[in-house]
């Protein structure tokens, strides 16, 4: 189950990357649960996927794209789930996600339960 499970999280993240270079917001926001809670550092807090997508749509309009990740370690967390950490970098910035959880849904897809990014600094 584990496997699968991981795999589906890897698909999801990817999902969301492409979406974002994409520079399609609502496919970013499709990528989280309907409650699903947002804190980006330095940000704040953006609770359900109607303000975590006006939260994208506002960085993309500021020209940010070409999202990568780095140094990217999962946890199992459940029989469901698992959490995500990475360095990311864009065109104008860099930073760190702390913690991401990304669970199995109904539909069989994984999705983003809770978001923890920062920003640490321009390029």
């Amino acid at each position: 189950m584990t496997n699968s499970v991981l795999n589906e999280c890897n698909a999801a993240i990817l999902r969301w990357q492409v979406a974002f270079n994409s520079q399609n917001a609502a496919g970013c926001a499709e990528q989280y649960t309907p409650d699903s809670v947002m804190d980006a550092r330095p940000f704040g807090r953006f609770e359900g996927r109607e303000a975590i997508q006006a939260f994208w749509q506002n960085i993309m309009d500021q020209g940010f794209k070409d999202v990568d990740y780095t140094d990217v370690t999962w946890e199992a967390e459940g029989d469901d789930g698992f959490i995500l950490t990475a360095k990311w970098t864009m065109n104008k910035a860099f930073g760190a996600v702390h913690r991401e959880y990304w669970q199995i849904q109904a539909d069989g897809k994984a999705r983003l339960v809770t978001d923890d990014f920062e920003v640490q600094g321009e390029r």
